[in-house]
């Protein structure tokens, strides 16, 4: 599977760990697609852009975006067609929005998830299927959304 992933200079940090562990795992291929340094600041709605729209022209399947909370870019992300990205804490958080939000986009705080917290999240997220079924309708209801 193709992954995207960017982050502000806020999430620079956390960013670059998730990418060495998930280049790490056999099946995923990590697209980094910036930033480069947390010296310098950069607008987290233009982080998000890029990764939306990886997803979109088909580059990755799903992606990871970081801001200092995960708030603002998660925000961000959700403002483009196709996209559904959560901004989760926890497993359960991520089981759930894969599970039952069919997420693509995961999103993550750099200031305010750990290391070890984020290794646990991106793993579930990445392992949870769509459990379909009901959800489906909902998932349509808010794709529907888009087109108003």
């Amino acid at each position: 599977m193709k992954i995207s992933i960017a982050s502000d200079h806020a999430g620079f940090e956390l960013k670059n760990e998730i990418v060495g562990y998930l280049r790490k795992k056999p099946d995923l291929e990590v697209l980094d697609m910036g930033t480069d340094s947390e010296k310098n600041a950069v607008d987290y709605p233009a982080m998000a852009a890029k990764v939306a729209k990886s997803i979109q022209n088909g580059e990755s399947e799903r992606g990871i975006v970081l801001c200092g909370t995960g708030i603002g870019i998660s925000i961000s992300a959700n403002k483009f067609k196709g996209i559904r990205a959560a901004l989760c804490h926890d497993a359960y958080t991520a089981r759930m929005s894969r599970a039952h939000n069919n997420a693509n986009v995961l999103a993550l705080g750099g200031r305010t998830t750990g290391r070890g917290v984020a290794f646990d999240i991106v793993d579930v997220w990445f392992n949870t299927e769509f459990e379909g079924d009901r959800h489906t309708r909902r998932i349509d209801l808010i794709t529907g959304f888009e087109q108003d």
